[in-house]
């Protein structure tokens, strides 16, 4: 696609040349229009859009693409209906052209919690492994990243990135729709890699945490968040069947096993930076995310809890350097 093009002679000058020949296919037939049923719609969604140039972008306190006065209200309300066909709208919130996509995560509010504590992103390249629709990759940027690489394998994610890149035409932030596993091993390039919400989707979160490690530089910064459970060292929550209704949840450590977790593999400088409940206020479901979402997923008469009796969901974010 013509967007990623700008993508492929960045990759070369931070030595990934080898990459682009396996990339550039691989991202084309992901996103062609026989790679998922939806695909269609998606593209013709896209393309239904209106074309419009505008300078007016801030990606350093929100995301936020013009304003009320960038398009008549019919304009608008063809919008909201063509942007209705990506549902689900999972992070944000987006404020596009005047229009409010209230998504399902206040993404907004966890990365308020993490910037303060990681190092300045002025001139970094940054990985950020499971980024969904690139809601955090927009405010990396915002925040001075260099180049940031989104990969997430959910195809509708890809579309949402390409909804908002019509309009900021950003050649320094891409999300592609792979999986860390479809990356090429011991990259050992990028300043900081990013896993939010990843870990515990993982059948092996050590092998994982090895992933990581070998996408950066020596010397580099990962910044890792992920479901913890309350406990001592060695402690680990495996769910016998469903975490709130989740079938892919594997293993959420205590703080302590997590941090032993990335000392094991090899990392520097461990730190537990930010624990946080997930609260009905931060994850709930909107007009642009209309299924279950967490009130579902909680005991009804006890919110300390899951519907199947574990502990409700605690976050927390931590960060190491590579050797």
């Amino acid at each position: 696609m013509i967007i990623y093009d700008a993508l492929y002679p960045q990759l070369e000058t931070i030595g990934l040349a080898d990459w682009v020949g396996s990339l550039k296919p691989l991202v084309e037939s992901r996103l062609a229009s026989n790679a998922h049923g939806k695909m269609p719609v998606w593209q013709a969604a896209l393309a239904a859009l209106p074309e419009l140039d505008t300078d007016d972008v801030d990606l350093g306190t929100c995301v936020r693409i013009g304003d009320s006065t960038s398009v008549s209200d019919d304009e608008r309300d063809a919008m909201v209906e063509q942007l209705q066909h990506f549902h689900p709208w999972r992070k944000g919130p987006y404020q596009l052209l005047g229009i409010e996509l209230n998504t399902e995560w206040r993404s907004d509010w966890k990365w308020e919690r993490v910037l303060p504590h990681i190092q300045p992103l002025n001139g970094r390249t940054v990985l950020d492994v499971g980024g969904g629709n690139g809601y955090h990759g927009w405010r990396m940027l915002g925040a001075g990243a260099k180049l940031v690489i989104g990969i997430d394998p959910t195809r509708v994610f890809a579309m949402q990135y390409l909804v908002m890149q019509r309009y900021i035409r950003s050649q320094q932030h891409y999300v592609l729709p792979i999986g860390i596993e479809e990356m090429p091993e011991k990259l050992q390039c990028f300043d900081t890699v990013f896993s939010m919400g990843v870990l515990y989707h993982r059948r092996s979160p050590l092998d994982h945490l090895y992933e990581l490690r070998s996408c950066l530089r020596t010397g580099g910064e990962l910044v890792l968040e992920t479901l913890v459970i309350e406990g001592g060292l060695g402690e680990v929550l495996m769910p016998e069947q469903r975490y709130a209704k989740m079938r892919n949840v594997w293993f959420i450590p205590s703080v302590e096993t997590m941090n032993l977790w990335l000392q094991r593999c090899g990392f520097k400088n461990v730190r537990c930076v930010d624990e946080t409940v997930t609260s009905l206020e931060e994850q709930r479901a909107t007009e642009w995310m209309h299924f279950e979402s967490l009130a579902d997923f909680l005991d009804s008469e006890d919110r300390t809890k899951t519907i199947e009796g574990h502990p409700s969901p605690l976050r927390a974010t931590f960060t190491a350097i590579a050797p």
